[in-house]
């Protein structure tokens, strides 16, 4: 028995490894929807501080990719979950990027990879210089043969004075595109510095703006992955999408709904908790592919509720359960983190995250699971 600390101080008992394992095998990629699952970094903990650059273990940190491309889900690199602009500068993304790109091609692993503007100094007083730092990503993605996915810029979103700032920007990005790439809205709970992308606060004169740019490049745009943890958004958005334009669901408090669709569209995925669930995302939609919704709902609903602890507010911290999550797991063997993020959550909330976990089976090594998080606690003064 394990005593678990609460958010009032309190300790309560819990039993670990009693739910039935939810382990999968490796498997082919699902073939009904595109499913990425967004990475994380594992730190060098020899070399991480919080004012320090970003400092990668490669081993493990390209290792946990190759666990994701054997249960058959696609990579989304140098994104959100990476920690891009929370302790993962551009130089370390780039190298990651180039890493996991020619991982990918030895494995024959789908990869998607993040460019944005975080190489840019602030202030930035031009958007020229935007769009010069977008390129100059984007060229780093396509000479990998990363998939680009274009990620909301802080300096942009800083600068753009209307909707035309972005439509200006975008369109000449998009112009330079090889091939079609990714846009990502990301919204302000994961990151407060966004708040007004595409122009305003108004989210259904942002989606105006988004579907006018998509229609104004026809053949540019793959798709949209939309994380606003709003459902009913991002199902009328999707409706809305042209033909041949994937929505790409970030929505990871109501994704089994949304990944299962209705009868006018389904939205594809590219989500930051599959990371966690990889082996069971994998087989949930693999299992809408053969057997229909009931199994595929019947492995991902209960997740939501771990998933929902994540990604509670403050949002943009989720990476911290993420990657204590995957120290548990057995991925790596420490809990350190780029920036220190480590520290970015409480004690009580990685506890949960724990239990949550436990419940679901979701850790090959539940023994390894426990002895890690009892070690943990008493670090922290909770004795056992």
């Amino acid at each position: 028995m394990i005593r678990l600390p609460d958010e009032h101080g309190q300790l309560r008992p819990h039993e670990p490894g009693r739910a039935p394992s939810a382990v999968y095998p490796p498997g082919p990629a699902p073939r009904g929807r595109t499913v990425f699952a967004a990475a994380h970094v594992v730190a060098d903990p020899y070399r991480t501080a919080a004012d320090a650059p970003a400092a990668i273990d490669w081993d493990a940190t390209l290792a946990f990719r190759r666990h994701l491309w054997r249960h058959g889900l696609a990579v989304a690199e140098a994104m959100d979950t990476a920690q891009r602009g929370m302790g993962l500068d551009w130089p370390a993304a780039a190298e990651l990027i180039r890493r996991s790109a020619a991982e990918a091609r030895s494995m024959g692993g789908r990869i998607a990879a993040g460019v944005g503007t975080d190489q840019l100094a602030t202030p930035v007083t031009s958007l020229a210089a935007v769009t010069a730092a977008y390129t100059e990503q984007l060229a780093t993605a396509e000479e990998c043969g990363a998939q680009p996915v274009v990620m909301a810029s802080r300096a942009l979103a800083a600068l753009a004075r209307g909707p035309e700032d972005y439509l200006e920007t975008y369109g000449r990005l998009l112009g330079q595109c090889a091939e079609p790439v990714i846009l990502h809205w990301l919204g302000p709970m994961f990151d407060p510095q966004l708040t007004g992308y595409w122009g305003g606060t108004d989210l259904d004169a942002a989606t105006e703006t988004l579907l006018a740019l998509i229609a104004a490049h026809p053949g540019k745009v793959d798709g949209v992955k939309v994380s606003l943890l709003d459902a009913h958004r991002e199902i009328e958005l999707r409706r809305r999408l042209p033909d041949g334009v994937r929505c790409y669901t970030g929505d990871d408090f109501h994704y089994p709904e949304l990944i299962e669709g209705d009868q006018l569209g389904v939205s594809h995925a590219l989500l930051g908790i599959f990371d966690p669930l990889a082996p069971v995302a994998a087989e949930a939609v693999r299992a809408l592919d053969e057997n229909g919704p009931q199994r595929f709902r019947s492995l991902l609903d209960p997740t939501v509720e771990l998933s929902r602890h994540l990604f509670g507010a403050p949002t943009r911290y989720y990476k911290t359960g993420v990657v204590f999550l995957a120290w548990l797991s057995g991925h790596q063997s420490h809990f350190t983190m780029v920036g220190a993020q480590q520290c970015a959550r409480s004690l009580p909330h990685l506890a949960r995250a724990y239990e949550l976990a436990d419940r679901l089976g979701l850790f090959p090594d539940p023994d390894l699971a426990a002895f890690r998080v009892t070690s943990f606690l008493a670090v922290h003064g909770v004795s056992q």
